[in-house]
């Protein structure tokens, strides 16, 4: 445990941050997982608005600094490929 005022401060800080990224990171995360399941039923309808919903959360995630810039691109090409071989 910090003894120093400002170290006990600089935990909470870190505490309240990291329970904020980790509810950015599973919004993401469950957004992709719903996509997925869609295309796996074969839900193509319902599969590209969950790729638009997917797509912005990972894009949010990136702005808010959780995820790395080309982390979210390859998310999203990932997404992307999915989706057109699902289509086609």
């Amino acid at each position: 445990m910090p003894n120093i005022k400002s170290a006990k401060k600089r935990v909470k800080v870190i505490e309240k941050k990291t329970l904020r990224n980790n509810m950015i990171k599973s919004g993401y995360k469950s957004a992709i997982k719903k996509f997925e399941q869609a295309i796996e039923a074969g839900n193509i309808d319902e599969a590209k608005t969950l790729f638009s919903v997917a797509t912005k959360k990972v894009d949010q995630a990136c702005a808010k600094g959780v995820i790395v810039k080309n982390t979210a691109a390859r998310k999203k090409s990932n997404l992307s490929k999915k989706l057109n071989k699902a289509i086609a």
